[in-house]
């Protein structure tokens, strides 16, 4: 039988991840997003565990990612993702529900205490109700419901369906959106409803990045001007002058770097929130409702300049960090160069100045052999007026003179000798002592 990788069966499910939820046709709906750390996640997945104990179902695994569970009054679905965590409440409702200004939520059912307690920060909280059409009464309701001056609606699904929302946080805390369908099936309700929810969390998840990014304008223009100012500085800078000028360089990378590293985990999300939001969109299949703009017309219009001015500034600063590397670089290389010919400059000054003192190493040596020659001459002189008393030689100042030249021969030949001793020992030990 054939061995099977160990990641099989997880890889061929994957396209079974998060499947929708099916709905049936008229139903409350209350998707909430909660920002969340590792921690929080977990202490979201205890969360769920601890409802699901109290209405005696099993809890999740603990590597499960999606949830789905049935509580009767309600049902639950549970998904973890990298920055958040979503929960959809859903439960059946009756006509009457949609009352204008009296509307149900699908959270009314469940347990306010445990509801009140959900870890993290909250993102997104919506509710959405979905009714069958006809809707006469619904439509009369949406003015009570959704404000009017900001209202969009669309036909989605390929025209099986009518959404309406305001993008408005109303009172009680909560976005709004109406689904109105005809005769479809609960599957592809249910697919439609969960897109609807994600075009809410994404495009507010994308959002994100927008403090960021106005936060990081004016950094950035701060260092696009000291490097404009540096590189006019380089240009007439003195020699001397550069190495501060590659300090100040060095410092702005830094800076830019940091700034760069906190930052483009944020821009590089919401780059891919967008995307995503753009892809629901798609997916819903929108066409217009007369005297209304889409869904996406809205988005596109309303999202385009904080996603343009997320794009800039990230663009911005691996400009200028580019910028910064490449001036870093060339005022690097004139340093080197200078530092190089200095050294050049240096070695010929040791090497003038060695040679002046070899020069008067020999004038020392030749007064040195003078010296030696006199005192050592002095010594046979005395020696000699001794021997001259005695009768032995005729004249002490003949045999003196006679051993000058002797003496400073030799005096001579056994500097001669030491003074290359010593340069053959610098010889050997110079090239040793190289690193």
């Amino acid at each position: 039988m054939i061995k099977d990788h160990d990641l099989r069966s997880l890889l061929h499910n994957e396209v079974h991840a998060r499947p929708p939820e099916p709905m049936s046709s008229r139903m409350a709906v209350t998707h909430v997003v909660m920002l969340a750390n590792e921690a929080q996640r977990q202490q979201s997945r205890a969360h769920l565990a601890q409802l699901m104990r109290d209405h005696h179902l099993a809890p999740p695994a603990e590597t499960a990612a999606h949830v789905r569970a049935d509580f009767g009054a309600f049902r639950l679905r549970w998904e973890t993702h990298t920055e958040f965590i979503s929960w959809t409440f859903m439960r059946p409702m009756a006509a009457e529900e949609l009352a204008p200004n009296a509307a149900a939520s699908a959270t009314m059912a469940v347990p306010q205490s445990w509801l009140h307690q959900l870890p993290g920060q909250g993102m997104v909280r919506m509710h959405l109700w979905v009714v069958p059409a006809p809707a006469e009464a619904t439509r009369a309701a949406l003015g009570s419901l959704l404000r009017e001056d900001t209202l969009v609606s669309s036909c989605v699904g390929n025209g099986l369906a009518e959404v309406h929302t305001d993008f408005q946080i109303h009172p009680d805390g909560h976005a709004r959106m109406v689904l109105i369908h005809d005769p479809i099936s609960e599957r592809r309700l249910g697919r439609l409803v969960q897109q609807l929810c994600e075009i809410e969390t994404y495009r507010l998840m994308a959002l994100l990045a927008l403090p960021t990014a106005r936060a990081a304008v004016p950094l950035l223009a701060g260092a696009e001007n000291e490097l404009a100012e540096l590189a006019i500085a380089i240009q007439t800078a003195e020699r001397h002058e550069e190495t501060m000028l590659l300090e100040r360089l060095t410092r702005l990378a830094s800076e830019l770097e940091g700034q760069y590293a906190a930052q483009h985990s944020r821009f590089s999300a919401s780059r891919a929130y967008f995307q995503l939001v753009d892809q629901r969109v798609a997916d819903i299949h929108e066409t217009s409702i007369a005297g209304s703009q889409t869904v996406g017309e809205f988005l596109l219009r309303r999202l385009s300049p904080a996603r343009n001015t997320c794009e800039s500034v990230s663009q911005r600063q691996i400009a200028l960090s580019e910028r910064v590397s490449r001036m870093s670089n060339l005022l690097r290389t004139r340093v080197d160069v200078e530092q190089e010919r200095s050294s050049q400059e240096l070695l010929l000054a040791m090497n003038r100045r060695q040679s002046l003192q070899l020069k008067l190493q020999s004038t020392v040596e030749g007064l040195s052999v003078a010296a030696i020659t006199y005192y050592i001459v002095g010594l046979i002189k005395y020696m000699a007026l001794g021997l001259e008393s005695k009768g032995w030689i005729p004249d002490a100042e003949w045999v003196a003179a006679g051993f000058v030249p002797v003496v400073a021969l030799t005096v001579w030949w056994f500097m001669r000798r030491l003074h290359r001793r010593v340069l053959n020992r610098d010889a050997l030990v110079q090239p040793n002592s190289r690193p």
